[in-house]
């Protein structure tokens, strides 16, 4: 049976030699999937992905027990550049694009780790294939793109290092609904073509409808996984992570965490 597309195995990161975040995390993305990461604010969703990347170390952070790998190869606390070699972009979140560039450049500055012109300019055909707006986009400087436009052209410029795997750290944060829909229309067009997404949300709604599993996590370690039809219509994540149990509306925020790992548990 062939590897996974991403594998993560009994994981622990710490942050300037003190504060433990991930706690023996363990989780996989299956070749040509999407699989959604869902938690609070704080439960360690953006750090894995750093621990994916190798962007630890600028947070001072780093890996102290686990692996990660990509398919076959070992990339644990590998360079962020052979990590993009590999076949991993990672989308972070607030967009980040390059604000006093053009739309092209950016996207060309996504291919940096390329040599190959002609495949160079079939990503660069396919990206304005899918976003439209962004051919339209082409000369303008991306400081003034909206915030939709924005977290396409950081999608797209992803999409440039032709990656295997996307990781996408809340690309629907800040957009309005109907972007927010084709932002998931995107992302499943994305997946269609080949590659397999880690997709980090907020939006547990928008991410499950369109995941094929997905992870919930607390406090730096898994509390609950499964196919993303289960999770959807399980009663304490619809509770919890919707905001509803039984026709009323709960704030998150509101809820003890112990309570959630007692139901959980049991």
């Amino acid at each position: 049976m062939a590897p996974p597309m991403l594998s993560v195995s009994n994981l622990e990161v710490v942050y300037d030699d003190v504060v433990l975040v991930l706690r023996g995390l363990s989780l996989r993305v299956p070749t040509d999937s999407i699989v959604a990461l869902l938690g609070a604010n704080g439960a360690g969703k953006t750090t894995l992905l750093r621990a994916v990347t190798g962007l630890l170390t600028p947070h001072r952070g780093k890996i102290t027990k686990g692996t990660v790998r990509l398919g076959d190869a070992d990339i644990t606390a590998a360079d962020p550049a052979d990590v993009v070699r590999k076949g991993i972009a990672q989308v972070m979140e607030g967009r980040r694009v390059f604000a006093e560039i053009t739309v092209d450049e950016n996207l060309r500055a996504g291919a940096y780790t390329r040599r190959s012109r002609a495949e160079i300019q079939e990503s660069y055909t396919r990206v304005l294939d899918l976003f439209p707006v962004l051919a339209q986009r082409r000369r303008s400087v991306a400081g003034y793109l909206s915030g939709g436009e924005q977290q396409m052209l950081a999608i797209g410029r992803a999409l440039m290092a032709q990656p295997r795997l996307l990781l996408l750290d809340e690309p629907s944060l800040g957009l309005a609904p109907k972007l927010v829909e084709q932002v998931r229309d995107i992302v499943v067009q994305i997946n269609r073509q080949g590659t397999s997404v880690l997709l980090v949300e907020q939006n547990a709604v928008m991410a499950l409808e369109i995941a094929d599993s997905g992870y919930v996590l607390e406090t730096g370690q898994v509390v609950k996984d499964g196919p993303a039809a289960e999770l959807l219509a399980d009663e304490d994540i619809r509770e919890f992570y919707l905001g509803s149990a039984g026709g009323e509306r709960r704030s998150f925020a509101k809820v003890k965490s112990y309570r959630r790992k007692k139901r959980w548990s049991a």
